[in-house]
């Protein structure tokens, strides 16, 4: 409980352009999280590709499963027409009609992985704004005055990049998950 008081505290110094950072994070990690268990539940439910090469060269008319692969095979068996080109290019627009369901929230989390360290950089530049002006009505000798301005320049600074590294690697591991390959 001490703990969460004091991250509190120390978040609050950061003035009102945490508010801005926290909900991009909340919004963020919500995003990241909810495709993580999409994709999550797509391998669960998900035929082994030993399957779906037997089923498709075995020349099956259905398959069961809800995961990607088992979707995947079954809209391929419905429009396949047995001329192995034209097949081809059915299967990858059967992957494209797929694509944008594995893809739902990437460029999103790409905007707030982008938008975190600019909202730290606007503290920055808040901060220092407040500490010049308490430099030109108290000049330098009064380092308390300056401390606020200083607090929420590095602060926001801070936590921009905590939102935005992690957020980085999350979603690049996000969107290679995402990818078909055929």
């Amino acid at each position: 409980m001490e703990v969460i008081r004091t991250t509190f505290l120390y978040l609050k110094q950061g003035g009102w352009i945490m508010i801005p950072l926290a909900l991009a994070s909340v919004v963020l990690w919500a995003m990241m999280l909810e495709r993580l268990a999409r994709l999550r539940v797509l391998r669960k439910q998900d035929l082994t590709i030993d399957d779906a090469i037997g089923a498709v060269r075995g020349g099956a008319t259905s398959v069961a499963g809800e995961g990607l692969r088992a979707r995947l095979v079954s809209a391929f068996l419905a429009r396949r027409t047995g001329f192995p080109r034209l097949d081809i290019d059915i299967l990858r627009q059967c992957a494209m009609r797929e694509q944008p369901g594995l893809s739902r929230y990437l460029a999103m989390v790409a905007v707030l992985v982008s938008v975190a360290p600019l909202l730290g950089l606007l503290g920055t530049v808040l901060g220092m704004i407040e500490t010049f002006q308490v430099i030109s009505v108290f000049g330098t000798g009064n380092a308390t005055a300056m401390a606020n301005g200083i607090s929420i320049a590095l602060i926001t600074t801070e936590v921009g990049l905590l939102i935005a590294v992690p957020g980085l690697l999350l979603s690049g591991i996000l969107m290679q998950l995402s990818l078909i390959h055929i």
